[in-house]
């Protein structure tokens, strides 16, 4: 059986799917023959069966970097419920959590590692790293190298470093759903490639139409038009308050709506997460938090009401819509305030050097952290308290501790929801004695073991709730047990909570010493003001096909697509393409040299004059051309 058949077969026995996607068996054969391989693949395109495959076909250990711990733990629930040995080490975690964690992807036939990337510079990774059988290492969401990348995460710099301990023949697999080509040399280059290799499907989704809409009244254009249309849909907004009281506006509307984002608890965004694939609600209104996972292929629109930060960020998100293949839409709302709100972001986005420093110090007054201390410490952040104590702007304070982070003095996670978890400390043959010895505590300890297995070997999550629930005991007394249990060396108990966490990447520094680089601080932000501008232009032209503009930003070459709304706008002309463009190219160079009166621009195009009529009527409308109070016609570029 040659390896293509055998990466079929597992295909099929664990996803039950009979055959793969183009690009992902490209990328199969790509790492079978040892290559180092950048993915290009659209959001839901099945980036993790490229690595999941090989893993699963492999003797060795396939190590995943990824920032997202969410996502991280959700990825190890659906490998755990398949039966694949899967394990998440990441900065929420005990110091012991993570020892017994490392012993197990050393000794314990796992098949995927799941590492954060701020955890692949601790001693304790570097040790243990060296022990492993490492087939495989997969660097998702891989933008994140890149100081070009939309999302720069300084962690991930020192990926490459892991070539140094598991050796040269170990390769490597990055993946991303967008990237500039730009960004694409720099991911190659960070992760030190030992050739260039890119495999990437097109970015053009044929079956999507992009539309901007121009609207004063945001609810208004919403409610009428999901009156109209059928289908599922998610609208995103940049507020957790505005994802509340647009789902209630809907409702209020007899469309069925909820709401999402990353401040919900966890068990609660997975019952509104899953409620929606179910259909129930046909929409969700949500923050960018929401996408980790899904899997929904019936999406029928996206609706932007606010204007993202970059192109990338938008086509990512308007990507989650028709990925079944049947005709969907992506819609951008605008206004002419939303143009300035976005400007005005700009500012909050980059805090001064010295409100920087400033956030640094009272960052490490509110953790308690002496000068010359605190490195490699991880510490319980919550930046709603954090703020309220010293009257800070969210915002503001937020962002700064971004730009420390890009500084490497500091990494910021993001919320975690870390539930509880126990190991058992004693052998199964202590344990039984034990039970003997304690009668009272038998019944509980075989409600653990009935309901969870592999507490001897690692630390299993377990739900306080679900225990309350089987055993008919209340939530506090289940509680009582678990401590009590603790407290006699029989299990490990860590209580769960949800927190952000800050891990120091350096000990404290005294103000002088603190050194926040002006010139890094211009750069980061002229970057960001490129891509929002970009995004801007997307929004307010009115003159180049919608997918065109999206594609000729990811490098790719493009036609019109024929259903945007400028596409159907020049369509009315009843022009081809091709005499639109002639024409359109005529008048420009004409007009880029002397504005003048229509007659004698029509006079000096040598075409049909009254399809030149209605090219100008069009620019003219799309303010492409512009008039001056002699009425003479000028180019607006």
């Amino acid at each position: 059986m040659n390896r293509l058949d055998e990466y079929k077969k597992i295909l099929t026995r664990y996803w039950g799917y009979t055959s793969f996607r183009p690009l992902q068996e490209e990328i199969l054969k790509s790492i079978d023959e040892g290559k180092d391989t950048l993915g290009l693949m659209p959001t839901g395109g099945g980036k993790s069966i490229t690595f999941q495959i090989p893993a699963l076909a492999s003797d060795g250990l396939c190590i995943v970097i990824t920032p997202l711990i969410a996502l991280m733990k959700d990825q190890v629930d659906k490998l755990r419920h398949m039966e694949v040995r899967a394990m998440a080490i990441h900065s929420g975690m005990t110091r012991e959590e993570i020892d017994i964690a490392f012993d197990n992807c050393v000794y314990g036939d796992y098949k995927l590692l799941y590492i954060s990337p701020e955890r692949i510079r601790s001693w304790i990774f570097e040790k243990r790293a060296a022990a492993m059988n490492v087939s495989l290492v997969a660097v998702d969401e891989a933008h994140c190298i890149s100081q070009w990348g939309y999302d720069f995460r300084p962690s991930y710099l020192y990926i490459a470093d892991i070539r140094k301990l598991l050796g040269e023949n170990v390769p490597i697999l990055a993946l991303t759903a967008t990237a500039t080509s730009r960004v694409v040399e720099d991911i190659m280059d960070k992760l030190e490639f030992r050739q260039r290799n890119v495999l990437k499907s097109g970015f053009e989704r044929k079956n999507l139409v992009y539309l901007v809409r121009k609207v004063e009244d945001k609810n208004k254009y919403i409610l009428d038009t999901l009156q109209k249309v059928q289908g599922s849909g998610i609208i995103y907004v940049r507020s957790r308050k505005k994802t509340r009281e647009i789902a209630q506006f809907l409702v209020a509307g007899k469309i069925s709506a909820d709401y999402y984002h990353a401040g919900l608890n966890r068990e609660l965004r997975e019952r509104k997460q899953n409620a929606w694939a179910a259909g129930k609600p046909r929409i969700i209104v949500a923050t960018n938090a929401f996408g980790m996972g899904i899997d929904k292929a019936n999406v029928r629109f996206v609706i932007h009401w606010d204007i993202p930060d970059s192109v990338e960020s938008y086509f990512q998100e308007s990507g989650r819509a028709g990925r079944d293949g049947k005709k969907a839409w992506a819609v951008q709302l605008y206004y002419e305030s939303d143009i300035d709100r976005a400007k005005e972001r700009v500012n909050a986005k980059f805090p001064a050097v010295d409100y920087i420093k400033n956030i640094y110090e009272l960052l490490c007054n509110y953790l308690q952290i002496p000068i010359g201390s605190g490195k490699n410490i991880v510490y319980d952040f919550n930046l709603a308290e954090f703020v309220s104590k010293y009257r800070l702007s969210v915002t503001q304070a937020y962002n700064s501790l971004k730009f420390l982070e890009r500084e490497k003095y500091l990494e910021l996670t993001e919320e975690l929801n870390n539930p509880s978890r126990i190991h058992f400390k004693v052998s199964r043959d202590d344990l039984y004695k034990f039970q003997v010895a304690n009668a009272a505590m038998d019944g509980f300890i075989k409600l653990l073991l009935r309901s969870y297995t592999g507490m001897f070997t690692e630390y299993v999550p377990v739900n306080e709730e679900i225990l309350a629930k089987k055993s008919g005991l209340s939530r506090d007394v289940i509680y009582k047990f678990l401590v009590k249990l603790s407290s006699r060396d029989i299990i490990n108990y860590i209580p769960g909570k949800k927190t952000a966490l800050i891990i120091f990447t350096e000990e404290r520094l005294d103000r002088k010493s603190l050194y926040i680089s002006p010139e890094n601080h211009k750069d980061v932000k002229e970057k960001y003001l490129d891509r929002l501008n970009e995004m801007l232009k997307y929004v307010t032209s009115q003159t180049r096909c919608r997918a065109s503009m999206l594609l000729d930003y990811f490098g790719q070459e493009s036609v019109r697509c024929g259903m945007c709304d400028v596409c159907m706008s020049r369509n009315e002309l009843d022009l081809s393409k091709y005499e639109f463009d002639q024409i359109l190219d005529g008048i420009k160079e004409v007009l880029m040299k002397e504005e003048m009166p229509a007659d004698r621009l029509l006079s000096k195009l040598d075409t049909d004059e009254e399809k030149a009529i209605k090219v100008i009527r069009w620019l003219l409308d799309h303010d492409k051309i512009l008039k001056d109070d002699k009425q003479n016609l000028i180019w607006n570029s």
